[in-house]
């Protein structure tokens, strides 16, 4: 396995309320895992560094997350538990009333793999030069687009395209959406939507299936968000296979 992660501030905004972590814990499965930050100036920031931290600190105190329900189980768990530490440092800090956090996440077993997300931070399978989406995003236009009253071409640049349905601190309970993808996908991506934003899917591929390095080719898809205006902090969390396209 080959993998790698970055976080950059863009080119417009004076701070990054993203945080990342590709971890692997003791019995050999793998985290990777996009916090997308909100709520003001450092609030965002303090919502996406508990989501990561925590996710983090739990995941390498186990040997296992176990078999797949086990796994999902655990999930909706520590997004539960997330959650709650939000809604505690909120209560503590009242300047931060209103913080959140989206989270897109992904287990790799050697008998599994499972995404999950809440909010429009997007988790991506690698598979014969191409992404695919796996997630959906917690979005008003999202919501508009499956219910007919947009067109996907529409949504890109309507005016409340960033408006959430759903984040990890907006209410006091909050349920994450697993999917369960067969394991035969050569890589992993999972991204803040600072990247979907500038590159869409085929462009991101393009870098992915370049002749360089993993951390070259994630630096050189952020190089291209920045080129491009940088609008929003962007991040990256990617895992390839031994045996895939990485040189």
């Amino acid at each position: 396995m080959d993998s790698y992660c970055i976080t950059d501030p863009g080119k417009v905004r004076d701070h990054n309320e993203d945080s990342v972590i590709v971890i692997q814990n003791e019995g050999g499965e793998h985290l990777l895992a996009v916090a997308d930050g909100m709520g003001g100036h450092l609030c965002g920031e303090v919502a996406s560094s508990i989501a990561i931290n925590h996710i983090g600190k739990r995941f390498q105190s186990i040997s296992s997350v176990g078999n797949k329900e086990d796994a999902m189980h655990w999930i909706q768990e520590v997004v539960s538990e997330i959650n709650a530490l939000i809604f505690k440092y909120t209560t503590e800090h009242p300047e931060s009333m209103g913080m959140g956090t989206t989270l897109v996440l992904s287990i790799l077993s050697p008998t599994f793999l499972l995404y999950g997300n809440i909010g429009d931070s997007s988790g991506f399978a690698y598979k014969n030069g191409k992404l695919h989406k796996i997630t959906n995003d917690h979005t008003l236009v999202n919501l508009l687009v499956k219910s007919g009253e947009l067109t996907e071409e529409e949504a890109k640049n309507h005016p409340r395209k960033n408006v959430l349905m759903k984040a990890l601190g907006s209410t006091s309970v909050v349920e994450m959406d697993i999917f369960d993808v067969e394991t035969d996908v050569e890589g992993i991506l999972l991204c803040s939507d600072g990247l979907t934003n500038m590159l869409d899917a085929d462009k991101i591929a393009k870098v992915l299936n370049e002749d360089l390095t993993l951390e070259n080719k994630l630096k050189k898809i952020v190089y291209k968000c920045n080129n491009r205006g940088g609008n929003d902090n962007i991040s990256v969390a990617c895992l390839m296979k031994n045996g895939g396209i990485i040189k």
